[in-house]
């Protein structure tokens, strides 16, 4: 989706939350959010995106700034007036009803007759494959069940942009991995803006056209999946996203792709042309389809201006290799190497942002 030109359903204008702290929780972010897109806020605890996600919802009051939908106001209605609906962690089912009445809950509250609330939420259970377990109890559905139903029940209020506080965070990780698919077809099939809260970078990526990355209330990065991979603005985005090497050439700070980084035992074994670092191996993870190889750079003296000596700090870097390389015990812990790269793999990083 081309977020330049679609309208959009959600944008926030320096919103900002504050705790009576030194420091704010969000801290005067500005967001686009385009509607029928599927958003996931990303970062990790601590780092502003719940609490963004509940100043939307109307579960928290901004201390500042603005929160529009549909170019409507919405930052200082009630939660019920704005269009939107939350799914929570918990799913926050209610115990003692069916999954029929926890879906129908909201319209029983606005007063509408029971055979007209029933007959909408069954339509909504039908739509999530589970009108066959209207009558059960939560206790009595699986996680992935009660998480359809609470899907339903958020659906049942008809909301323009879906909320959703890491959903998938309670379930086992093959349901989890399931349920993924089925929320993106249902965002999908409804056409609905769902705005994602995760702390997980592989939900993100598998779910989101737009990954929103997080840090201490501000927006390091907003861009789709593969730009926040392969071209991460900042050395937080590199680091929190994985996958990559930080390196510093010229006072200035790059990252390098692991999976584009490649080892050798010896320096005449390096490409012409090719940039490198002498390394030492600290551990080896077979991952199946490879190996994680755990590099450090040794510690080296360094004079400074007054003669003094001074030791430079070890560097972490990581590189993959074959499967075949662990299987043969080519590398060892405790070896020396040198890791090497090619500079059209090198991604220049910019400063983070300021508060």
């Amino acid at each position: 989706m081309n977020t330049e030109t679609a309208s959009h359903a959600i944008e926030l204008v320096a919103l900002t939350k504050s705790y009576g702290t030194a420091k704010a929780a969000v801290d005067a972010i500005n967001l686009r959010i385009a509607q029928g897109s599927y958003c996931c806020l990303l970062g990790p605890s601590g780092c502003g995106k719940s609490t963004t996600l509940r100043m939307i919802a109307g579960h928290e009051l901004a201390t500042s700034g603005d929160i529009l939908l549909d170019n409507r106001n919405i930052t200082d209605l009630p939660a019920v007036q704005r269009g939107t609906a939350m799914m929570f962690q918990s799913f926050a089912l209610f115990p003692h009803l069916s999954a029929l009445d926890n879906v129908a809950f909201s319209l029983k509250m606005q007063g509408v007759g029971k055979t007209e609330r029933h007959a909408k939420a069954m339509a909504l259970l039908q739509r999530v494959e589970l009108a066959h377990l209207a009558d059960r109890t939560p206790a009595q559905l699986s996680g992935g069940q009660q998480q359809r139903v609470a899907l339903a029940r958020a659906l049942m209020t008809q909301p323009k942009v879906l909320l959703l506080d890491e959903p998938l965070s309670a379930l086992d990780p093959f349901l989890r991995t399931q349920m993924r698919s089925e929320l993106k077809s249902w965002q999908q099939e409804l056409g609905l803006t769902f705005i994602h809260v995760t702390h997980s970078q592989e939900e993100a990526m598998a779910l989101a056209d737009t990954i929103v990355v997080m840090n201490h209330g501000l927006i390091e990065q907003v861009a789709n999946p593969w730009t926040i991979y392969n071209q991460p603005a900042t050395e937080f985005v590199a680091r929190f996203m994985g996958g990559h090497n930080i390196l510093r050439q010229q006072d200035k700070l790059v990252s390098v792709r692991t999976d584009r980084c490649k080892l050798a035992a010896h320096a005449n074994q390096i490409p012409a042309g090719a940039q490198s670092v002498a390394v030492v191996i600290r551990g080896i993870e077979y991952q199946g389809t490879h190996t994680l190889v755990g590099l450090q750079t040794p510690p080296e003296p360094q004079l400074s201006g007054d003669n003094a000596t001074h030791v430079v700090r070890a560097m972490d870097y990581y590189a993959m290799t074959a499967e075949h390389d662990f299987q043969q015990g080519i590398w060892q812990t405790g070896q020396n190497a040198f890791l090497w790269w090619m500079p059209q793999d090198v991604h220049p990083l910019s400063p983070p942002p300021l508060s």
